[in-house]
């Protein structure tokens, strides 16, 4: 058995499709086929069984998958950490964050991060989540941590933490008496719109229907000034969960529906990554995020 077979295998099991693996593998579809083939002789059995356009797991194939997943895992894993060992001068990191992402949440993964990877660089960019989507794409940025409803099929995403959206407000307003606040109750409410949130896309994901009209005032990319007004009584906003605010700023979470969003470290499917993008990876899976 050797390498390039389990990772063609797994290719198989995460696309349900040999020429879609095989293009994530960036082989040739006859290579893949003749690799699964020989790893099937080795094996003694069919791993996988087409059905049209889907390829499934043989009985075999589903017994394989967890030995072969521990198998890749374990070595790719020695590898990045054999070239993070070789590594003499400083690696360089573009990672992209939300601008909606408070830097409270991050600051002890990086701190990890270090420590593990003490020669790394790492540059942090901030953008709205589409135009991360777009840089992760263009080669721009390694790596993005993103939390929209829906990414293009070419990322994919390591699920780090949820949380749920919230309405801000200054001390004394009507919602201070409420545990949580019925969308329908920002009706004609003045309103400060924070012009990267991505409240309205995971509120159209549920396909909830709109029952209120808010009184926009005030709108700016920066939280500080929104939270400055906010804090100021010249409105309310909608704010992640876990998003750090000013003192004095009241929040409760949003309901009917509730509405919340998960942050996940996206990457370029099929895109070659250098060693410390892997040690990132596995770091984000055993830190302890937030929790609600």
């Amino acid at each position: 058995m050797e390498m390039h077979q389990v990772r063609y295998f797994l290719a198989i099991c995460e696309t349900q499709n040999f020429t879609r693996a095989a293009e994530a593998c960036r082989v040739a579809q006859p290579s893949l086929t003749k690799a699964i083939k020989k790893l099937e002789e080795e094996l003694g059995g069919e791993l996988f069984r087409r059905e049209r356009n889907q390829t499934q797991l043989t009985d075999l194939g589903q017994l394989m998958k967890p030995h072969l997943s521990t198998i890749f895992a374990a070595t790719t894993a020695a590898k990045a950490d054999a070239d993070v060992f070789k590594l003499n001068e400083k690696t360089t990191v573009n990672l992209g964050v939300m601008s909606t992402i408070g830097p409270s949440q991050m600051i002890g993964f990086i701190s990890q991060l270090r420590s593990e990877v003490p020669s790394l660089d790492l540059n942090i960019r901030e953008a709205s989540g589409q135009a991360l989507v777009d840089a992760l794409i263009e080669g721009e940025i390694d790596i993005g941590l993103i939390g929209l409803p829906e990414l293009p099929e070419r990322l994919r995403a390591l699920p780090l933490y949820s949380e749920r959206y919230t309405i801000a407000f200054g001390k004394g307003h009507r919602f201070e008496q409420m545990n949580a606040v019925p969308l329908k109750e920002l009706d004609q409410e003045d309103y400060l719109v924070r012009v990267h949130c991505e409240f309205s896309d995971h509120f159209a994901a549920l396909g909830g229907k709109k029952e209120h009209e808010v009184n926009v005032r005030y709108s700016s990319e920066r939280e500080d000034w929104i939270q400055a007004m906010v804090l100021a009584k010249l409105g309310c906003s909608v704010m992640p969960e876990f998003l750090p605010v000013m003192p004095g700023i009241a929040m409760r979470p949003v309901s009917e529906p509730e509405v919340a969003r998960t942050i996940s470290l996206v990457t370029v499917a099929g895109r070659r990554h250098s060693p410390v993008l892997d040690i990132m990876t596995r770091l984000a899976q055993r830190h302890a995020w937030p929790e609600r």
